[in-house]
């Protein structure tokens, strides 16, 4: 049986493929379960430095909940529903966003509901110029349930977010980009490339830098800024005394490539 989530290494990077095309890759609670046990070994894995996700087929990055799935949830009772669809699918999109190594998503056609909730939890996405994304929950009379409404408001803006929340319309991967929920857009065949060399910018810099600067954002974020700032602090008190430290600043003055040892 194909695994839900397909998985490979290229140099220190992980792919994760979501394989599930006949269903426009959307996400079932296998799916989502799959997901969370490969970031956990990820996570303890030293030798992966990012994460790129990616959807199976030419159609669809993921076009959310798997909704047959969840209308069984949804017949059983709140509580389940509550618990098996909207927790879970929580849960998944805060561990992406919290995640310690970089996570990019390439965003290879459609990307609704919770396909656009990874997108907007993730720290960068790359999309091809074939995407298409939406927030059409309010068509199933429901609000987003994977952090939609949170996340979409912080990243475009709270009027900007209303309208595509409450209208449910399709929008181009240009609009995407005006809104702050892509970081660029490529040529669809160039897609995966564009991704790994972002990845590879990424991964020549400290990978303890790179989680203490992932979760200063994060946390800080949604404070005040002074509250921010002793995060931010935090960060740099954790970094000071690591080798990572002392080689980027002897690599600095001596005028050479550092060498990380990694985590």
């Amino acid at each position: 049986m194909p695994q839900p989530i397909e998985h490979e290494m290229r140099d220190a990077i992980a792919l994760l493929t979501l394989n599930r095309p006949e269903k426009l890759n959307a996400l079932d609670y296998a799916t989502i379960d799959r997901l969370m046990a490969l970031l956990d070994a990820i996570e303890d894995d030293a030798q992966v430095r990012a994460v790129i996700i990616t959807g199976a087929g030419e159609r669809a990055f993921s076009a959310g909940g798997d909704i047959h799935e969840f209308s069984e949830s949804v017949r059983t009772g709140v509580e389940t529903a509550v618990k098996a669809f909207c927790a879970r699918g929580q849960a998944m999109t805060a561990r992406l966003e919290a995640f310690p190594k970089p996570v990019i998503a390439a965003v290879n056609g459609i990307a609704f509901g919770g396909g656009c909730e990874i997108t907007e939890a993730v720290h960068l996405a790359v999309a091809s110029d074939r995407a298409v994304f939406a927030k059409p929950e309010i068509r199933l009379a429901i609000p987003p349930t994977f952090g939609g409404t949170q996340r979409l408001p912080r990243l475009a803006g709270r009027k900007r977010a209303l309208e595509l929340l409450l209208t449910g319309d399709t929008f181009t991967p240009e609009r995407a980009l005006e809104l702050g929920l892509i970081n660029r857009i490529v040529p669809h065949d160039d897609l995966l490339s564009a991704s790994f060399e972002l990845a590879h910018r990424i991964t020549r810099h400290s990978p303890l830098a790179a989680a203490r600067i992932i979760s200063a954002v994060t946390r800080g974020i949604n404070t005040t800024i002074d509250e921010g700032l002793r995060i931010e602090r935090e960060q740099f008190a954790r970094m000071a005394a690591t080798r990572d430290v002392h080689e980027g600043l002897a690599a600095w003055i001596e005028r050479r490539t550092p060498a990380y040892a990694g985590r």
